[in-house]
């Protein structure tokens, strides 16, 4: 600026000289004042243009100067990004000697700031890994930078443990020859996180081999188990009904204790066969049309001697606008009965109550709750009570018999069935299961 100050005073200065000049110039001959005044217009022009010139001389010294304070103001951010970043950052010559790091880099590799620059980044590869390390700076000299970009490799601090590390390195082009640009991070959590969760895999992996082996098992067993079964119950019901038998009282309880246990324990291998089908995922539903609320009248009717050796009531109530679904008959009927039997069983005064209806509000879901006036589940035990053998009372002399199966079979078929089940209850006070499923089931794929 001052030299731009210093030009212009200069230029003045000659003005005004060229103006004595040509004051002066009026006392000489004619000829020599018209060649004085032509010499004198040619120099005031130059002068015109030289004022010209400076001016756009100050101009781009003006946006020299305000370019120069927002370079300044760059490399100062630059400065602060670089030092403050999260990631350890650091910038070595083409032959990985450190020229500048971040905070972040020197806690990174235990060195304070002021002593990293200079080093080697060699130094923090542990030896057995440095000869590698060198042989991929040597190729990102050559050019290979693409499928050098990024890797991983442990790299040892001056104080602490060796830990994992994530590297991207960048080339950069300077006069001086090529910078290369590192980020590092430590990756060891990750690694720590992969390595746990590639060995959960496995588990899984082995969890899901041990189920599928359990399925097939109770599967076989189950079939093995059905026939002699059904045997033992053909000629129970055989000793009971031929009418050449003539067997005595005490002879007839027995026969009838044996057929009695014999259902149930075939009741016992047909739900165990079923729950082993849907953890296989070998239930299929053979879809039809059902008269839902039709349905629900016959399968209460089976279980009215139950109600009424209790003394319980049993009461019904559908308020569908449309009582016909797309669904499977006999696992619905499955899960009526096993419901309601749980609701008998459980229930020793009042009586249970059976509902249907649509969602409000959406004709084309359907609900089914059953509720019961029993003796309530703890809600400490809601949460698996469709577990399989999951039984609320677990004690050695428990009141109510029960393999646990019934609502892990019922929470598998309306899984199956695209719907949901959930219970509410109180202890002391009863129990409602709720069923909601839609109004037609999709086709399974």
């Amino acid at each position: 600026m001052n030299t731009d100050k210093k030009l212009l005073q200069q230029i003045e200065n000659v003005s005004s000289r060229l103006t004595q000049m040509h004051e002066c110039a009026q006392d000489l001959p004619a000829h020599k004042v018209e060649l004085m005044a032509e010499v004198l217009e040619e120099v005031n022009v130059s002068l015109e243009e030289l004022k010209v010139a400076r001016e756009e001389l100050s101009q781009q010294n003006e946006l020299l100067s305000v370019t120069k304070e927002q370079l300044e103001l760059e490399r100062q951010r630059y400065k602060e990004l670089f030092e403050f970043a999260p990631d350890a950052y650091l910038v070595t010559d083409e032959n990985g000697t450190i020229r500048e790091a971040n905070y972040t880099a020197a806690t990174l590799l235990g060195v304070s700031q002021r002593f990293l620059i200079g080093k080697p980044l060699s130094i923090f590869v542990p030896e057995t890994q440095r000869r590698d390390f060198r042989l991929r700076i040597n190729q990102l000299k050559i050019g290979e930078l693409d499928r050098l970009r990024e890797w991983e490799l442990p790299m040892q601090p001056r104080k602490g443990d060796c830990f994992e590390a994530a590297i991207t390195v960048s080339a950069v082009s300077n006069p001086e020859g090529m910078n290369l640009r590192w980020m590092l991070r430590d990756i060891t959590r990750r690694k720590q996180v992969e390595a746990q969760l590639g060995q959960m895999h496995l588990e899984n992996l082995r969890l899901q081999e041990i189920t599928h082996i359990k399925s097939q098992f109770l599967s076989a067993i189950s079939h093995e188990l059905r026939t002699p079964m059904n045997a033992i119950l053909g000629f129970s019901q055989l000793l009971l009904r031929h009418p050449h038998y003539s067997l005595e009282p005490k002879q007839v309880q027995m026969v009838e204790r044996i057929h009695d246990n014999g259902h149930n324990l075939l009741g016992l291998i047909n739900d165990i066969l079923d729950l082993s089908r849907v953890d296989a995922g070998r239930m299929d539903l053979a879809l039809e049309e059902v008269d839902v609320v039709d349905l629900v009248h016959k399968t209460t009717e089976e279980l009215q001697s139950l109600v009424i050796e209790k003394h319980l009531f049993l009461q019904i109530h559908t308020d569908l606008q449309n009582p016909l679904i797309i669904n499977n008959r006999s696992r619905l009927r499955q899960i009526l009965v096993n419901l309601l039997a749980n609701a008998i069983k459980f229930t020793e005064t009042g009586g249970v109550r059976i509902e249907v209806r649509e969602v409000e509000g959406d004709l084309n879901r359907l609900v089914i709750e059953v509720k019961d006036t029993g003796i309530g589940i703890p809600q400490e035990d809601i949460e698996r009570i469709f577990e399989a053998f999951q039984q609320v009372d677990r004690s050695a002399n428990r009141n109510y018999q029960s393999t646990g199966l019934g609502l892990a079979i019922c929470k598998s078929l309306v899984d199956l069935m695209q719907g949901t089940i959930r219970v509410t209850s109180q202890v002391g006070e009863g129990s409602t299961f709720r069923i909601e499923l839609p109004r037609r089931l999709s086709a399974q794929k």
